[in-house]
């Protein structure tokens, strides 16, 4: 199958390309490639390597793809298939049958790491499957990035995707994130982000912290603390670009009270007239313990003679 050449010299790439031994079943590899989130200046130099050598390229978009490549100033001498969502599951059997053959398939995505938030998991699976060699090519990722400059915390945090599209599965998803005490990182259209911020302000208040981070590694690069309030009046004025929310996790309450003062409270709602499930939550949320903590001191009080 086709090997392309890249500029670089003997040397270098002796130097950065790693020994390929195939192991398993099938002697194909799949090499799960990240690309620049937007400076081109931040691909490593085994990326052109990779894309120069490979028998197949699958990539999110061509046209992107032959950008990449001439400011690489790398020749792609392999097959370059087209793999984006519409077209996926098209595409899957094409490039196991490579993989199965011993070809080296690079994917890839318009930016950052496939198979986050962008096609190319279910390749990898398939990989796996076939008893494939998988690797990867670590470059930018979005969500580390935001998350690193975001000045929030980052010793524990979710990602989430994209916000979703219409406003009632955006409200439920952001009712999810109320009680979430990690901070959680998303991606957002610019066209849509001034409704999800305006929806995040109802649904977990105005003063929860958040950063939006826009355009990332490029010109006009962004990055805006603020309160949830805060964000959504500016992104009301309109919004231009890739764009990466980081939301501030919910701090823990401070457990207060204990169990006979729970059981108490809980008796005082229902005897003014508030349901003993609803009575229970109030509770719960008042002293900053679980519901579950809340029940029990209520059955152990009534068994208490």
């Amino acid at each position: 199958m086709g090997g392309g050449r890249t500029v670089s010299d003997p040397a270098t790439r002796a130097a950065t390309t790693p020994a390929v031994r195939h192991y398993g079943p099938v002697p194909g590899t799949l090499v799960v490639a990240g690309t620049p989130i937007g400076n081109t200046g931040d691909a490593g130099p085994r990326l052109g390597i990779a894309l120069a050598e490979a028998d197949a390229v699958a990539a999110e978009d061509t046209r992107r793809l032959a950008r990449l490549a001439r400011e690489l100033g790398v020749v792609i001498g392999g097959e370059v298939l087209s793999f984006y969502d519409a077209v996926e599951a098209e595409r899957l059997p094409r490039l196991v049958r490579l993989l199965a053959d011993g070809a080296t398939v690079v994917v890839l995505s318009d930016a950052g790491m496939p198979a986050v938030s962008d096609p190319g998991y279910r390749l990898v699976a398939e990989a796996h499957a076939l008893g494939a060699r998988v690797t990867v090519l670590p470059g930018p990722s979005a969500v580390l990035a935001a998350l690193a400059v975001s000045g929030l915390p980052s010793d524990r945090f979710c990602f989430e995707g994209f916000a979703p599209r219409k406003a009632g599965e955006r409200t439920r998803w952001l009712a999810a994130l109320a009680a979430e005490p990690r901070t959680a990182v998303f991606f957002d259209s610019p066209r849509r982000l001034a409704a999800t911020l305006a929806a995040a302000v109802d649904v977990l208040g105005p003063d929860r912290a958040g950063v939006v981070c826009r355009e990332l590694t490029k010109t006009y690069e962004e990055v805006r603390p603020g309160s949830l309030q805060e964000l959504a009046d500016w992104a009301q004025q309109g919004v231009l670009g890739e764009i990466t929310v980081v939301l501030a996790g919910v701090a823990p309450r401070k457990r207060v009270g204990e169990p006979e003062q729970w059981a108490a409270a809980v008796q005082q709602a229902e005897a003014a007239g508030t349901p003993r499930k609803e009575a229970i939550k109030e509770v719960a949320v008042s002293f900053g313990v679980p519901k579950r903590e809340v029940f029990d001191a209520v059955i152990q009080a009534r068994r208490l003679p």
